[in-house]
């Protein structure tokens, strides 16, 4: 199992840039930060369909013997995850949105920290023994 753990992860992570630099749009950018807004809900929902075609693929492969009741957990914890990492930044960005000096470069580097731990929690339970 420990062989397909750096690949899942640049997997992952890979699609992470897909989702927050290639085709994040304004309208999720500009609204993602009300919550509730289906801006956000969107882009949560841009992640976790990613992170499935992702582990779904490996699992097809025979990569991840895990159960698909355990993928779709997963994949709802992530959406869940995504959705509040990225509207609790929104909210503490607010003072800083007018100057992006060091705090505001913090807070955007500290929300790409979580949604990696949260790539790596997903790995460590799909390949646990």
């Amino acid at each position: 199992m420990i062989d397909i753990a750096l690949p899942l992860l640049l997997l992952l992570m890979l699609k992470h840039y897909i989702c927050d630099f290639v085709v994040q749009t304004q309208y999720q950018l500009r609204y993602k930060g009300i919550y509730g807004h289906p801006a956000g809900l969107l882009h949560a929902g841009l992640h976790a369909t990613g992170s499935a075609a992702v582990l779904i693929a490996l699992k097809i492969a025979g990569l991840l013997p895990v159960s698909i009741a355990l993928l779709a957990a997963l994949l709802a914890a992530e959406f869940v995850l995504h959705y509040h990492i990225d509207w609790g930044k929104e909210q503490a960005n607010k003072p800083l949105s007018k100057e992006e000096g060091t705090a505001y470069w913090a807070l955007f580097g500290f929300d790409q920290f979580l949604h990696q731990a949260t790539y790596i929690a997903i790995a460590y339970v799909v390949l646990r023994d």
